[in-house]
């Protein structure tokens, strides 16, 4: 009877994702990581797990943060992104009220991960194993947003035109505190934003400044800030980065953004460029197969936070 029933399942997971029985084998081997992933609605009801590193893994037990709470709303509703492991996203909730007490109106959430992680469909090379959240620097406006106003409602840069410098009549001292805010969370790993928004912070913050060595600058992120945790306990294959130098990283580092190295445009290949495999599923963790073929919950509304999740 047991063996009957996981038959059962796989064969309601291969028809999920409309392969047969026969064909879903191969397609494992055969078929891009990002399709396999991109194609679950739900996540793996299990214990939660972070799987492998930030651009190459998984997770299971994952939970959505709902799209509306008293202090955040989520955007971009029909990338179904808002799921992530449970610590993540209790602490993506603690932020959106933590950041009310110091002046920030509520957080616009941006992706997060796919409903078991893993590579995306578009975008992204992280955001894989449920630890990563984009957060806008966009305040949250004083009314809920309609799904047609998430979905085509643009993210307001810190920058001035295309230059790499923050625009002081966009920046506020809400922008420093929500950051602030979320630095000091000691599950939190890193901050990546703008070289142009890391710089700001190092010529304004005054007092205590330890926190501003979590902010890294990193291409991109003028729009939003990426914030990653570290590995959560019962992730025994997840893979964690290296601690972040101490200091506020304001020095040479920074510098070194400010200058044309970083932004001069790739050589031209001299020989044609092979393309690139695609990630297959064999080349996640191997707990990444299981996780993928693991019974879901009913209802997206079972596994949400608030909601039993």
């Amino acid at each position: 009877m047991k063996s009957l029933i996981l038959h059962c399942k796989k064969i309601s997971f291969a028809a999920m994702l409309g392969f047969s029985t026969v064909t879903f084998a191969i397609a494992q081997d055969t078929t891009p990581a990002k399709q396999l992933f991109g194609a679950v609605k739900l996540p793996a009801v299990s214990a939660p797990e972070a799987a492998g590193f930030y651009s190459k893994g998984c997770v299971s037990g994952a939970i959505a943060v709902p799209v509306d709470g008293p202090a955040w709303q989520v955007m971009r509703l029909s990338r179904n992104r808002r799921w992530g492991h449970p610590d993540l996203i209790r602490i993506v909730e603690r932020l959106a009220l933590d950041g009310q007490k110091v002046g920030w109106s509520g957080l616009l959430v941006g992706d997060i991960s796919q409903p078991r992680g893993g590579p995306m469909l578009t975008g992204h090379a992280s955001h894989q194993i449920g630890l990563d959240a984009d957060i806008w620097l966009t305040p949250m406006p004083n009314r809920r947003l309609s799904e047609d106003e998430r979905e085509k409602l643009s993210a307001t840069s810190m920058l001035k035109g295309n230059g790499l410098y923050v625009d002081p009549d966009i920046w506020t001292p809400g922008q420093a505190a929500i950051l602030k805010t979320a630095a000091s969370y000691p599950q939190v790993e890193r901050i990546l934003v703008h070289p142009g928004i890391k710089k700001k912070l190092c010529d304004t913050v005054k007092g205590e400044r330890a926190w501003l060595s979590k902010v890294r600058p990193y291409w991109g992120h003028n729009y939003h800030f990426h914030m990653r945790i570290k590995c959560p306990a019962g992730s025994p294959s997840c893979r964690g980065q290296e601690p972040v130098a101490k200091g506020d990283g304001c020095g040479d580092a920074l510098a070194w953004w400010f200058t044309d190295e970083p932004w001069k445009p790739a050589k031209k290949p001299t020989k044609p460029v092979k393309p690139r495999k695609p990630v297959l599923l064999k080349d996640l963790p191997p707990v990444c197969a299981q996780i993928l073929q693991a019974p879901g919950p009913n209802s997206a509304a079972e596994v949400t936070l608030g909601n039993g999740g």
